[in-house]
């Protein structure tokens, strides 16, 4: 197992420079072949991913995961639509962030460079194969991936996809490969590679991203965990306020900028909760509430401490009332994962409140949080969404995969 790992990582490695200097037309020539590729073979990536989730059905999983796990072809149109934005994008490497002249006459500019080699450490949704290739390949960056076991018949296949169309408009061999292995072994190893990796990014639950931080000896990346919010505040358009909650919950609950829970002022309470808690109902959501939102309707679940900390993932929502936005922006403080919050409110000052004093990656006014997303923000794609502040912040597109290098052009200068 170790011998793969190695073998990929060094190929990566050996590779990085070539493709750190390609031109942007072959790039977009790979990326556009990846994606000719995709639609060509997408029933045998179809039944490849079958396999995995016939695989999971057998385990038990949630309804939830083997959502995440599947593809369909419309979620296969989605991914090569997908490449054919990032192939649509200004390519960042080498732009000239700023540049400025010295008193000695010394030319300095601040130029974009790719990270070099980054290692995806990611669970059960192969569309990030192909979304973490993209951008990587876009940035001229080698990527070594390595997938959830769950979906493993799925990586194999598009990882062989994207490297076989890749090489063929002629991206170097290693650019992007898979850790075919299941073993958990594997992602420590890996991580343990740092002549050979620049840098680690995790996507996926609590869990793994806490396992990568702590084993990695390679600068971590972290896209965080979405425990996620919607304040309904007193002046809210009540009719709007059910739409976007019924979006960020509903629409797909599976993914880390659902919202986990709802925050309602006591003003409005009374009249917003007993149809609001009908609409979820009616999709299936389980609700757990506060002992104010268990007085308006008794039939609801206690919420507990646990559940205000709790990333469902799933159709379960928990719900509290506040006094106001005072309230409801403490409870976010100290609940929340630094991800994704809405306000839906008619007041531009306590909207104005709400941005400002919040300090997640993203935060929205009137409108759902499942909009935190690279392909929604006009990236094409994402790598993940970080919610730590060093270097990236929010969805991760092709400038957040690169860093920046000095030049300085002079006539001889010499210091004194």
């Amino acid at each position: 197992m170790i011998s793969e790992v190695i073998e990929k990582a060094a190929a990566a490695k050996k590779t990085a420079m070539a493709l750190s200097v390609m031109d942007t037309k072959a790039k977009n020539a790979a990326l556009l072949a990846v994606a000719s590729s995709l639609l060509s073979s997408s029933k045998d990536l179809l039944e490849a991913n079958k396999k995995d989730i016939e695989a999971a059905k057998s385990k038990g999983l949630s309804k939830a995961l083997i959502d995440r796990l599947s593809l369909s072809e419309a979620r296969i149109k989605d991914m090569a639509e997908g490449l054919k934005k990032v192939a649509g994008l200004k390519d960042p490497v080498g732009e000239v962030i700023c540049k400025w002249k010295r008193p000695n006459g010394l030319r300095i500019k601040k130029v974009r460079v790719p990270l070099g080699v980054i290692a995806i450490i990611y669970e059960a949704r192969p569309n990030v194969t192909v979304d973490a290739a993209a951008l990587c390949l876009k940035s001229g960056n080698c990527v070594v991936l390595r997938g959830g076991s769950d979906a493993v018949n799925s990586n194999i296949f598009l990882a062989d996809l994207i490297s076989k169309a890749a090489s063929s408009c002629g991206i170097p061999e290693g650019a992007v490969s898979l850790i075919n292995s299941t073993d958990r072994k594997a992602v420590e190893d890996l991580l343990s590679l740092r002549q050979y990796i620049d840098c680690a990014i995790p996507r996926g639950g609590a869990g793994l991203i806490d396992m990568v931080v702590e084993k990695s000896r390679v600068p971590v990346i972290e896209t965080g965990v979405g425990n996620c919010h919607a304040y309904v505040e007193a002046s809210a358009d009540q009719k709007m306020a059910q739409e976007v909650v019924f979006n960020a919950k509903v629409q797909r609950p599976s993914v880390c900028n659902a919202i986990e829970t709802l925050l309602v002022d006591e003003k409005i309470a009374a009249g917003f909760l007993p149809s609001m808690i009908k609409h979820l109902k009616s999709a299936g959501v389980r609700i757990k509430g506060c002992s104010k939102t268990r007085r308006i309707d008794p039939s609801l679940e206690e919420a507990s401490e646990e559940d205000w900390k709790t990333e469902y993932l799933d159709l379960i929502l928990a719900v509290r009332i506040v006094t106001g936005i005072d309230e409801a922006i403490e409870h976010i403080t100290k609940y929340g994962s630094g991800h994704s919050e809405t306000i839906i409110t008619g007041d531009r000052k306590k909207a104005g409140l709400f941005t400002s004093k919040l300090d997640s990656a993203a935060v929205y006014v009137n409108a759902s949080t499942r909009f935190t997303d690279g392909g929604e923000f006009g990236f094409g794609a994402e790598i993940g969404i970080s919610t730590q502040k060093l270097h990236a912040r929010g969805p991760m597109g092709l400038s957040e995969l690169t860093s920046y290098k000095y030049v300085i052009e002079g006539s001889g200068q010499i210091r004194k």
